[in-house]
């Protein structure tokens, strides 16, 4: 097919996979923090953990309503532009996507609404139900798109029959050699993306003068959230790349920059990986780090990209995304640790104005490290759409690129006005939220309803 026509449509996807998961990044973890706002209201009849409730609802219901938007937009395209991925892989790709409609989407869509306006028309206890099946409804969304996704890069447990996969061991696709280290992974994503978010809104109705006790509690619940969840992000970043190593060598090599096979491999810190010369120019080098790192020996073997010449990715996009990833996480990692240690003896409200400007401009970190990781792995999958069984161009529709680029325009030019609008309406509602005014629901739905 055209070229140019294969490189839009592969932009186009990443245009809508890109805006569509900042939204599930947030609220996969955000229900949970929710769920844990409720928890303690109910142990302590404190009002400021039912305020927080309230607010970070509020926000959840906006970042769920994009996600499910951007959701629907994006599955589109496997009609549109991919036809041949569901003609060939339809029989796997779609029952998980089926499940997980229904055992996810319903769930959120349907007790969602409990938590907005079941507040005094339903008991305390049925409204701590929904928002744990809210909680659970985006986890297992999670589950079964992370489940596909894994499947795509360690593709087991099929056969295929006329050029079309067809189901063998479902236990084996559903919980495939890569599934357990990428889920956990993303979850830990999720969790940190929203306790910097949350404690980057709360930083800025500091700096505003419209915090309150809320404010607070919201504040150190996600801080010390991040500061526990970077280390085991840390270590379950090691386990993924171990995995990755034994069945992606390839996407590696391009996040490590390494060209040449061999023992004692250094870590590039820097550098500017030429694929003419396949050599990094202007590199930095820590000697035998990356053997220590990916093998557990500095004296450890790891592949480079000259042993899979025409089949591995392209390196400048997969090696600068995972520095990006890695320097963001690290951070956060600063950024939370410095703020609980002075949480020990100061209050919210009286840390450093440096300090709370910087969290607040961390208040999307998150979406930052989890697109570039993101990008490491999509890329870094290239050119094999699943992984070394079946290659982009060989599902793609063969659009004019013409007509890819116009609809292309059009996408990217709506996703940056939702995002402008979803940041502005955040920052709205962070602004307006004094005290008190995160309960101040309409009188309706603040007390049961007398019958007719």
């Amino acid at each position: 097919m055209d070229p140019t026509s294969l490189i839009l449509a592969r932009i186009q996807f990443a245009a809508n996979i890109s805006f569509h998961i900042l939204f599930p990044t947030i609220t996969i973890a955000l229900g949970w923090m929710l769920l844990f706002f409720r928890l303690r209201f109910r142990a302590t009849r404190d009002s400021k953990w039912e305020e927080a409730y309230y607010f970070w609802t509020k926000i959840f219901a906006l970042t769920f309503a994009l996600g499910v938007v951007s959701g629907i937009t994006m599955s589109f395209q496997f009609g549109t532009n991919w036809p041949g991925f569901m003609e060939k892989v339809g029989n796997i790709a779609g029952p998980l996507l089926g499940y997980e409609v229904l055992t996810a989407f319903f769930l959120e869509a349907t007790f969602l609404g409990v938590m907005l306006f079941g507040r005094g028309r339903v008991s305390e206890r049925m409204h701590l139900i929904a928002t744990f099946l809210v909680a659970f409804g985006t986890t297992m969304s999670a589950f079964w798109i992370l489940s596909l996704n894994s499947w795509m890069h360690t593709p087991v447990g099929y056969e295929i029959i006329n050029s079309r996969f067809h189901a063998t061991d479902w236990w084996a696709i559903v919980f495939n050699p890569s599934f357990p280290y990428r889920f956990a992974h993303m979850l830990l994503a999720s969790g940190l993306t929203m306790c910097f978010m949350v404690a980057g809104v709360s930083a800025w109705q500091i700096l505003k003068k419209v915090d309150s006790a809320a404010t607070h509690a919201a504040f150190k619940s996600a801080i010390v959230a991040a500061a526990v969840l970077i280390p085991i992000q840390i270590f379950m970043g090691d386990l993924h790349g171990l995995n990755t190593l034994k069945h992606q060598p390839a996407k590696v090599a391009a996040m490590e920059g390494l060209w040449e096979t061999e023992k004692g491999a250094p870590l590039v810190l820097f550098g500017i990986p030429d694929p003419v010369t396949r050599t990094n120019l202007y590199a930095i080098e820590i000697p035998k780090l990356a053997s220590l790192i990916l093998t557990h020996d500095p004296n450890g073997e790891v592949k480079g990209l000259n042993e899979f010449e025409g089949k591995h990715p392209p390196v400048g996009p997969v090696f600068w995304s995972f520095r990006v990833m890695v320097g963001t996480g690290m951070l956060m990692l600063a950024a939370s640790w410095l703020t609980v240690a002075l949480l020990r003896k100061r209050t919210p409200a009286t840390l450093p104005k440096p300090l709370l400007w910087g969290l607040s401009l961390m208040v999307f970190s998150g979406w930052i490290a989890t697109l570039a990781g993101w990008y490491v792995t999509e890329i870094g999958r290239q050119p094999y759409i699943v992984y070394g069984v079946i290659t982009v161009a060989e599902t793609a529709a063969k659009h004019a690129p013409a007509m890819i680029g116009l609809t292309l325009s059009v996408y990217l030019a709506l996703y940056a006005g939702l995002l402008i609008a979803y940041i502005l309406v955040v920052k709205r509602l962070a602004e307006k939220a004094t005290r008190g005014e995160a309960l101040s629901l309409p009188s309706s739905f603040n007390r049961a309803q007398p019958s007719a």
